[in-house]
């Protein structure tokens, strides 16, 4: 089984969007992700700056990129998580 990568991607222009606006923005990068090759695994909002926060596996950070692009928000940052701490961090810490 291949592993893709892990990517926490951070974009804002959420601030005071309704739960509607959320769900909608959801489904517009469900229609892109599975093209790109992308899995969004989680997601999170901070009402108070109005930034979404998403974890995603995927074949890059271009793909990852691409599926907020196409969605219509695109994300401003997207950094790739290769250390589990909670898994992966003594073994990464011993090698």
């Amino acid at each position: 089984m291949i592993v893709m990568p892990t990517f926490m991607d951070v974009h804002g222009g959420f601030a005071g969007a309704t739960p509607q606006e959320l769900a909608a923005a959801h489904e517009a990068d469900l229609a892109f992700a599975a093209e790109e090759g992308v899995h969004l695994e989680r997601g999170w909002l901070d009402p108070a700056s109005g930034l979404v926060f998403r974890l995603a596996r995927g074949p890059s950070r271009e793909a990852v990129l691409r599926v907020h692009e196409r969605a219509g928000h695109p994300a401003t940052e997207v950094y790739e998580l290769p250390i589990d701490l909670l898994q992966d961090a003594p073994a990464a810490i011993m090698a």
